[in-house]
C-alpha cells in the first residue's frame, strides 16, 4: 500500500473534499449563481467570484484527457510504485482532475487517451485520508 503525502490538516476550503474521500465519495462544488462547476475546491467561484457554492457527489466516472508515465521517482511515498501513470481525467460532471490511473501491468501499454475510468479510493498507511485514483472501466 502506498504512503502518499497527506494533508497536514484539511483547510476550510478542502475539508468537505477530504471528508468525502473518507466516505468513498468524490465531491466537487458548483456555483449557485453562475451554475459552473468549481474544481478544485475554493472559497469563491473561479468563474464569477461568488461565495455561494454547493457541494455535490460525482459518479466518479470520466475519461483520460492526457497522461504521462513516470518511470522512476525518488520521492518517499512514490518510489515503491515503480512505473505509474499521472493523468488528467475529465469527469462526466464537467471538471478535470489530476490523478493517477492504476493498471495491473505496464502503464505505457495499458493507459490510453480517451479511455473510460472510474474513481476508487486508495487507503494510505501513513494517514487517515484515502487518495482518489482511477482505474479503467
Amino acid at each position: 500500500m502506498a504512503n502518499r503525502p497527506q494533508p497536514h490538516f484539511p483547510e476550510p476550503d478542502t475539508k468537505h473534499f477530504w471528508e468525502g474521500a473518507q466516505a468513498g465519495e468524490l465531491r466537487y462544488q458548483t456555483c449557485n449563481d453562475c451554475k459552473k462547476v468549481n474544481f478544485y475546491p475554493t472559497a469563491h467561484c473561479q468563474n464569477c467570484g461568488s461565495s455561494s457554492l454547493s457541494w455535490n457527489v460525482s459518479k466518479g466516472e470520466g475519461e483520460v484527457y492526457t497522461f504521462s508515465v513516470v518511470m522512476q521517482n525518488r520521492i518517499p511515498g512514490f518510489q515503491e510504485l515503480g512505473a505509474y501513470a499521472i493523468a488528467y481525467v475529465d469527469l462526466d460532471e464537467g471538471f478535470r482532475m489530476l490523478t493517477n490511473v492504476l493498471v495491473d501491468g505496464d502503464p505505457t501499454q495499458l493507459v490510453k487517451i480517451g479511455q473510460r475510468v472510474k474513481v476508487e479510493f486508495e487507503k494510505q498507511d501513513s494517514g487517515e485520508y484515502p487518495v482518489p485514483v482511477f482505474r479503467p472501466i
